[in-house]
This record gives structure tokens, C-alpha cells and sequence, in this order.
């Protein structure tokens, strides 16, 4: 490679001479990275569809007993069948009780988890979970009331529920059995 020679003096000047009059540029802009499109919550997305899956084709969330007419009772097996014919008719004490009028299904939910769960942890052994007729509900139907009896079926601290007497609240309410705390 051939080295270059500096330019000469003359040509120096005549280059000063040529740009005199020119003004430097300002470069004012900043450059911004373009933003990053929005996250898709692809696992979300699976999972939602997943649960839609299983509501729609699952199996029921629960099996109930119609023993006695057309009042909801469910027992967990293994359970002898006197536990819940005396629940049925009343011969445990109902202590303690959850209103579920007036919330949606995530809130019921969560109540009907935390009531329980405090429920055992304190002892009680028999609750009432009050569910609602559905009278106020879109084309009069309980909407919580399946809910709700699909809900105690999956806890692990039921060990049976029936449709509460009609002093009790009646097809507005279950009656709850629970486990002993360990």
C-alpha cells in the first residue's frame, strides 16, 4: 500500500477559502429505539382456553344425591350414610354462617374458600353457606347455587353439605359438615 502524502498548504487554503462562508450543521434529534409490540400472554391465553375446554366438555363438577326428593345433598365417600341424613335433619349446630347475597362468582369464591378455611382452622364443625334463591338473578335462576355446591365438593375440609331446612334458609342455603381440625 501506498502511503499518502498531507494535502499541501496551498490546497488547504483554497479549501478554507471554499467553506468560509458555511455554517456548521447541529444535529438536535435524538434517536428513540422504536417501542417493543405488546407482550402476548401466550400461557394465559393457553390457559384460559384450557378451562373453557373443561367446562365444556369436563365432567360435572359434582354428583349429587337426589335421596328424598329434589334437594341437593352430596356426601364424601366412605362417609356412612346416618352423617347426612342427620345432617339433613338438623341434628348438627349450625356455627357459623356466610352470605354470599350480592357478590359476584370470583368474590363468592374466595369467600366461600376463606370462611371454610377459617371455619376448620377454629373448629366449627357444621356451617351454613347461604347461596341465594336466584330471585333477583337474570330469568330468576341461582347462579351461585351450583357454583357453590361445586365449590364444596372440591374442598378438602367438607365432609358432607345438604340443602338447608326451610328455617334455615330452605334451597337458598347449604348446610356443611366439617372435618375435625388434626
Amino acid at each position: 500500500m501506498r502511503r499518502r502524502s498531507p494535502p499541501a498548504e496551498e490546497d488547504r487554503a483554497a479549501f478554507r477559502a471554499a467553506v468560509a462562508d458555511a455554517q456548521p450543521l447541529t444535529w438536535d434529534r435524538v434517536h428513540h429505539e422504536p417501542p417493543l409490540p405488546p407482550a402476548i400472554p401466550r400461557y394465559s391465553q393457553l390457559d384460559d382456553a384450557a378451562v373453557l375446554r373443561e367446562a365444556i366438555d369436563g365432567a360435572d363438577l359434582l354428583d349429587l344425591q337426589l335421596d328424598g326428593g329434589d334437594q341437593a345433598a352430596w356426601a364424601r365417600p366412605g362417609l356412612q350414610r346416618s352423617v347426612l341424613r342427620d345432617l339433613r335433619r338438623g341434628r348438627w349446630v349450625v356455627q357459623g354462617k356466610l352470605d354470599l347475597h350480592g357478590m359476584n362468582r370470583d368474590q363468592a369464591r374466595r369467600a366461600v374458600a376463606e370462611f371454610l378455611h377459617d371455619c376448620h382452622r377454629r373448629g366449627l364443625r357444621c356451617v351454613r353457606v347461604v347461596h341465594g334463591k336466584g330471585i333477583g338473578s337474570p330469568g330468576r335462576e341461582p347462579v351461585l347455587k351450583k357454583l357453590v355446591l361445586g365449590w364444596l365438593s372440591q374442598r378438602q375440609e367438607v365432609l358432607a353439605f345438604c340443602q338447608a331446612r326451610t328455617m334455615d334458609g330452605g334451597a337458598g342455603a347449604a348446610l356443611v359438615l366439617l372435618a375435625a381440625p388434626r
